[in-house]
């Protein structure tokens, strides 16, 4: 599958939004908390797009300073399994490696094909959080990827 990374625009709030409410129906984010996220300078959102610009998936990602968080990402049933999550990851964790110390995330403890991926990726587990999660409640297990030119400039 042909994956193209590219970053959000307002045109495609609705089609996030309802992306979101597919991947997360227990706990969506809003569109207005899409709209937040756009409008802040501090943070992107990246879209996986597939044939003819169709919606594949997304990934958000906030810094502040050199530490960056993966707030969310999601991929649509139809693009999973073919690369789109591993498309988006490279480009966090590129941009990562450009500009950031470290990037983190939180995921559910249970989600063991997510924690394969980010580890493939070079995160690795870094402590837990009880109950972070609901619906069901479940603990997230925090995961931290640094980046050497972060512990360079910190000696």
């Amino acid at each position: 599958m042909k994956v193209c990374i590219v970053p959000m625009t307002a045109a495609h709030l609705p089609q996030v939004a309802a992306l979101e409410n597919i991947c997360f129906p227990a706990d969506p984010w809003s569109e207005a908390l899409f709209r937040e996220a756009l409008d802040n300078p501090s943070a992107a959102i990246l879209l996986a797009q597939g044939e003819g610009g169709a919606l594949l998936g997304y990934a958000v990602l906030a810094a502040v300073l050199d530490e960056g968080n993966l707030d969310n990402i999601a991929v649509a049933p139809a693009g999973r399994r073919q690369g789109v999550a591993d498309a988006l990851l490279s480009a966090i964790t590129g941009f990562g490696r450009e500009h950031l110390s470290r990037l983190t995330l939180e995921v559910r403890a249970s989600n063991a094909p997510a924690i394969a991926l980010y580890e493939k990726h070079g995160f690795r587990g870094v402590g837990r959080r009880k109950n972070y999660y609901t619906a069901p409640r479940e603990d997230a297990v925090l995961m931290t990827l640094e980046f050497e030119h972060g512990t360079e400039a910190a000696e």
